[in-house]
């Protein structure tokens, strides 16, 4: 029950939205236990984006959600993955990435609760 929202301050096309959903998918893997299969993503373009109060050069904010726990060198390889792709697909470079992790005890879904 993975959920991750991606913000981006640039424009996306069809094409490069599609390739971040197909990347996120991948991504997810890196938490053990975890796919594509019921994985939710949210992808919003033209975000106004600051870091450290400039808005120059485009950034995402990554907002990664599971179900339960993982360890932190799971997170910490996702986040390599999550930048390497933002930089592939979109040009923004990893140190104008952020992301963050939420793991979830409570998830519901098709009418009740895990």
């Amino acid at each position: 029950m993975p959920y991750i929202n991606v913000k981006v301050s640039t424009h996306l096309t069809d094409e490069q939205e599609q390739a971040l959903k197909a990347g996120l998918g991948q991504a997810i893997t890196a938490i053990p236990g975890k796919s594509e299969t019921y994985l939710m993503v949210c992808i919003e373009d033209d975000a106004h984006l600051w870091l450290g109060g400039k808005d120059a050069e485009p950034h995402a904010m990554i907002d990664v959600k599971i179900l339960g726990h993982a360890k932190p060198a799971d997170f910490d390889r996702m986040t390599g993955q999550l930048c390497q792709l933002m930089e592939k697909q979109l040009s923004i470079k990893p140190s104008n990435v952020y992301v963050t992790y939420a793991e979830v005890e409570n998830w519901g879904w098709n009418g009740s609760n895990f």
